[in-house]
């Protein structure tokens, strides 16, 4: 299976992820875990020119094709040869943060975000993705408890976070079968066990 997490910034994908991996684990399942962008030494290298607040002038469609460029290594790499093994493979952000960051959020032209989605994968699709929704302003009260500094893409407006919120849940309508919204103000225990019930069964064929 490859299954990957999808949300706003502080929205809990991360945490719900590994949370997942530790429970596949536990079950002796061969798992990866990658994140995006990051997770080879190339997507790392590139990682840090996203997030780095020293690059504020960086332009929408460099952002979008360097994140392009994160995406294909990481999939080359990493991805594909983890699911031609047959291990189960869990990403933090995949596809669809490119349209709902580049696309919603910057307002570039969704057709060509696909398209280049689609050339940095070779069109290479999750089983099932877990988008944690949670509104821009719950998520800005969970970055200020966090109480640490914020990269180039966190210190964005909240009107930039709320247009992505808008760009997911519109990937979710159009793709009900792949993307399973789940609430993230629930307890994350809960969430968890919303999210072991959506896979059992894909686990149970392997």
């Amino acid at each position: 299976m490859f299954i990957t997490f999808e949300g706003i910034d502080y929205s809990g994908k991360t945490t719900q992820a590994k949370m997942l991996i530790r429970r596949l684990r536990q079950m002796e399942m061969p798992v990866v875990y990658v994140r995006e962008p990051g997770g080879t030494k190339i997507s790392e290298a590139i990682r840090d020119i996203l997030l780095d607040h020293r690059n504020r002038e960086m332009h929408a469609h460099t952002e979008l094709l360097l994140y392009m460029a994160a995406r294909s290594q990481i999939v080359q790499e990493i991805i594909k040869p983890a699911i031609q093994a047959g291990k189960v493979v869990v990403c933090d952000r995949y596809i669809d943060s490119s349209v709902a960051y580049q696309g919603y959020g910057r307002g570039i032209d969704l057709e060509w975000v696909h398209r280049l989605n689609d050339f940095a994968t070779e069109h290479l699709k999750p089983d099932i993705t877990f988008l944690l929704d949670l509104s821009p302003e719950r998520a800005a009260e969970r970055r200020q408890r966090k109480a640490r500094r914020q990269d180039r893409m966190e210190s964005e407006a909240l009107e930039f976070y709320s247009n992505i919120r808008k760009g997911y849940r519109k990937l979710a309508e159009d793709e009900p079968r792949r993307v399973m919204i789940l609430d993230a103000e629930l307890p994350r225990d809960q969430i968890h066990q919303q999210i072991w019930e959506m896979i059992k069964p894909g686990l149970s064929q392997r």
